[in-house]
């Protein structure tokens, strides 16, 4: 159950990095069938890049301590759901993305579920 919940915290954490300095690096150009953007748009993705950068870099430090970090990884991993959710509103109100952002916007609403229980079972465990 750790280490699963852990590899999960590590790859995610990994994701967000390279997803944050990909747009940092490249800005909207980085989105798959995006269109060129005025300079608002592309100062915008940028700096959103650099908030899920630190995202990533968050991730990556509660996984090194489960047990001490458990509030932080619920914080974060609640954070990552809104974002999901925040898809879904962009769905209903300008209609669905590319392909890639449907799937991303599904982990972002299945895996928060699945990293929650798995955290408050390693818990359980560890405390027996």
């Amino acid at each position: 159950m750790r280490l699963a919940l852990k590899t999960i915290l590590i790859v995610g954490g990994i994701a967000a990095v390279l997803i944050g300095l990909a747009h940092i690096a490249l800005g909207p150009a980085s989105i798959p069938g995006s269109l060129p953007v005025n300079a608002t748009m592309d100062s915008e993705d940028r700096f959103y890049a650099a908030i899920f950068l630190g995202f990533g870099v968050s991730i990556l430090w509660s996984a090194q301590s489960i047990k001490q970090r458990g509030r932080v990884i619920r914080f974060l991993i609640a954070v990552f759901f809104l974002g999901g959710c925040a898809r879904v509103i962009s769905t209903v109100l300008v209609g669905p993305p590319n392909h890639l952002f449907q799937a991303l916007m599904a982990v972002e609403l299945l895996l928060p579920p699945v990293v929650w229980l798995l955290l408050a079972r390693v818990e359980r465990l560890e405390n027996q």
